[in-house]
């Protein structure tokens, strides 16, 4: 009971804070008001509280207010889903153009580091996946969403780079969200694809970004 207290009054002041309602340095209701207002015991709110300041949307202030930041300068990838899926509506076209790019930034790099990093049998694995994925575009497109999200889990994987690791578990689950850009973003080149398999597979770092570069800016627009 207590944590699902905590998620309602955690989910109800992030919508307020990133959608505006309370803006950068507004002091939030104190405890006591805010678990009038919503009916909730106050070790709810101060649990919810707690896990706004870990995402970076507040600072609380012992003995002071606790007041809203700049999630822009302060928030992590978890504000990108907020963002992305909170609300059920199309996100602005100007957060999926950050989305995209920022994938294609990821995926150009961590395509280069898989070459040069990986192990011959994550660079094979790279090459079965690619192979894999290419021959779905033309004969199962059905398949093709879950063998391009495996091929690019393995080239991250391959680049050695936990950032870009996690980066790519929220990518990936904020373009779930919108299934008609993820499938606008989808790969037509079977060729594209292959290269990019051979390209790892045979520790190529030039050849892998050329190909990832072609592969992802064909998706940006």
């Amino acid at each position: 009971m207590g944590t699902r207290v905590s998620d309602t009054v955690h989910d109800r002041l992030r919508s307020d804070i990133l959608e505006g309602r309370y803006g950068p340095g507004d002091p939030l209701p104190s405890e006591r008001v805010l678990s009038d207002e919503l009916g909730v015991h106050r070790h709810g709110v101060r649990e919810a509280l707690k896990r706004l300041q870990q995402a970076g949307l507040v600072r609380i202030s012992q003995g002071g207010a606790t007041r809203v930041l700049d999630w822009r300068d302060s928030g992590g990838l978890e504000v990108l889903l907020d963002l992305a899926g909170g609300s059920g509506a199309e996100p602005p076209p100007s957060l999926m153009r950050d989305v995209i790019e920022m994938r294609a930034s990821i995926g150009v790099d961590a395509a280069r580091r898989c070459a040069e990093r990986a192990s011959a049998a994550d660079r094979e694995e790279v090459a079965r996946l690619a192979a894999e994925t290419a021959e779905a575009i033309d004969a199962s497109p059905g398949l093709l969403d879950d063998q391009y999200a495996a091929l690019w889990r393995a080239i991250v994987i391959g680049s050695g780079n936990l950032a870009y690791r996690l980066a790519l578990n929220s990518l990936l689950e904020a373009l779930e969200t919108y299934e008609a850009v993820a499938a606008e973003l989808l790969p037509s080149s079977a060729t594209d694809v292959a290269a990019l398999g051979d390209a790892i597979s045979s520790g190529d770092p030039s050849g892998a970004e050329a190909a990832a570069r072609r592969l992802l800016d064909a998706g940006r627009g």
